[in-house]
């Protein structure tokens, strides 16, 4: 069992085309940016979590943090392989929701400080 990240803290972050990932959910997902393939590399090689955070327009190829939604879904990276066309194959399992506190500096890809959104309280119906 993995166990539960801070509520807050600063994850890279991993902007998604036409995919949403839930928390609980496990996921399998093909990454091939640069940036996207650099965060991952931070987060596995620290041991954190990614935040995973759907584009707004999935046709925008290179985006910018406006182009990104502000709550997205912290995930741990399960598995990582590299393939031989350059891209990177993960196996994420979504931790909980969060939300960007504040983008924060960096050159080499996305990172955040996010906070996780804690669940409302929902009836059994």
């Amino acid at each position: 069992m993995t166990e539960t990240p801070p509520m807050d803290g600063i994850y890279p972050v991993l902007p998604l085309r036409d995919i949403v990932i839930f928390p609980h959910v496990i996921a399998p997902l093909f990454v091939g940016r640069d940036k996207s393939i650099a965060a991952l590399e931070s987060a596995v090689a620290q041991g954190k979590p990614v935040l995973l955070i759907a584009q707004t327009d999935s046709l925008i190829d290179m985006p910018y943090t406006g182009d990104l939604y502000k709550i997205g879904t912290l995930a741990n990276v399960l598995q990582l392989l590299k393939l031989p066309d350059g891209t990177v194959k993960i196996l994420t399992e979504g931790i909980g929701r969060a939300r960007v506190l504040e983008w924060t500096q960096n050159e080499l890809f996305f990172e955040a400080h996010a906070q996780l959104v804690p669940y409302a309280d929902a009836d059994d119906a």
